[in-house]
């Protein structure tokens, strides 16, 4: 029974969503902003006086542009080939050290 609820809770927002418009275009995102920021600080003063709380000068700020990235999937990959074979190279010499190392160890405790 818990899982129907749950189910049609899920279905519910997603048909929610996207009877706004927000699963659209960039343009019907747009417009659902500007609807959301139209709509909801009279909303959130309408319920605040319900609640009995004062608030005064709900705005909603306008979302800030999307960062610029400098991100080349070839130059990760090439870099990411270059530590891999780096490792590789230097992974026999570093085991002899390794296991130098686990012998003196065992060595000291066996003293």
């Amino acid at each position: 029974f818990r899982f129907i609820i749950k189910g049609s809770l899920a279905g519910a927002a997603v048909y929610m969503v996207y009877d706004q418009g927000l699963l659209g275009s960039g343009v019907q995102g747009a417009e659902a902003l500007k609807k959301a920021q139209e709509t909801f600080p009279p909303a959130i003063q309408e319920w605040t006086n319900y609640i009995g709380w004062e608030v005064r000068n709900v705005q909603i700020t306008i979302l800030p542009s999307t960062p610029k990235f400098d991100f080349s999937p070839s130059n990760s990959w090439n870099k990411g080939v270059q530590t891999v074979m780096s490792a590789l190279s230097v992974a026999p010499t570093r085991a002899c050290e390794y296991t130098m190392e686990g012998w003196k160890y065992v060595k000291e405790l066996v003293k």
